[in-house]
């Protein structure tokens, strides 16, 4: 894959929220030479706008040549207006990526000249903090140093993930996309499960956190699989085995929840994907 160090063009942010935001500290971190990035957003954050400050990024930059990248990172209701503002910046060469839920290939491909290279992805919040993951799809016109390009901008905010067919982008959205959401609910309802028990509710919340925390660590550091790791610490008759008992019921427990929560976000991401 090639360095961002190596990137021959101009890579042109276009939104700086807290996603975009976090894509330009990646890639400035991981050698992306500041005189080479550029920054459009009617109204960064404060955070983005000391970091454009400090780095000497311009902001709304109304010269110069087609970028290398454009990447967009805005919110997908006003994508419509925003490409349209954006697509004459783009030349022959230029790779679109964007982070746009629920934004087609082609939606994406009718806002640009034909032929245009479009990559679609889906990244998640943890990618504020370097530890997302991403999944994305090619349109047929990105080359093979356009892919690798491409997976080194997205790669700044954690793993990548490639996919040849984008239907499994609303699977993707379902598991990884919403899939934060999903564990956060559990570290709050494990809480409240602690405070009903008994404890005091500030330190089940505390309990519950670190809890999650933790163990989602252990299992990315360790390498091990996730049911390896949970007979690992289930002994047979004991305390854990009982929760399971409740949690793994093939009916009623979070198996049979987690199945149809992901059908019902996939099924979403479709129809708001039109």
């Amino acid at each position: 894959m090639p360095e961002l160090s190596d990137i021959p063009g101009r890579v042109i942010l276009v939104g700086a929220g807290k996603m975009g935001g976090a894509m330009l500290e990646g890639w400035l971190g991981l050698g992306l030479d500041p005189a080479k990035a550029a920054v459009i957003d009617p109204g960064p954050p404060p955070e983005v706008l000391a970091l454009l400050e400090r780095h000497s990024i311009p902001l709304n930059p109304l010269n110069g040549g087609p970028p290398a990248v454009l990447l967009l990172a805005v919110k997908p209701q006003v994508a419509t207006d925003v490409l349209a503002r954006v697509a004459p910046l783009a030349g022959p060469d230029t790779l679109i990526v964007s982070v746009m839920a629920g934004r087609t290939l082609g939606f994406l491909e009718a806002a640009f000249a034909p032929g245009t290279a479009v990559v679609r992805s889906i990244p998640n919040t943890p990618a504020a903090i370097g530890r997302g993951i991403t999944v994305a799809v090619p349109n047929a016109a990105v080359s093979e140093g356009q892919l690798g390009l491409a997976d080194s901008l997205l790669r700044a905010t954690g793993g990548v993930e490639w996919v040849d067919d984008e239907a499994l982008i609303d699977v993707a959205t379902a598991v990884s996309g919403s899939g934060p959401a999903y564990v956060f609910l559990l570290a709050e309802e494990l809480a409240k499960a602690g405070a009903a028990a008994g404890l005091p509710a500030d330190m089940a919340d505390r309990l519950a956190r670190a809890t999650v925390a933790g163990a989602g660590e252990l299992m990315l550091r360790s390498g091990i699989d996730p049911a390896t790791l949970r007979q690992n610490v289930t002994s047979p008759k004991g305390t854990t085995a009982a929760a399971l008992a409740v949690l793994m019921d093939e009916e009623r427990g979070f198996g049979p929840l987690l199945v149809e929560a992901v059908a019902a976000a996939a099924s979403r991401s479709r129809e708001l994907a039109g």
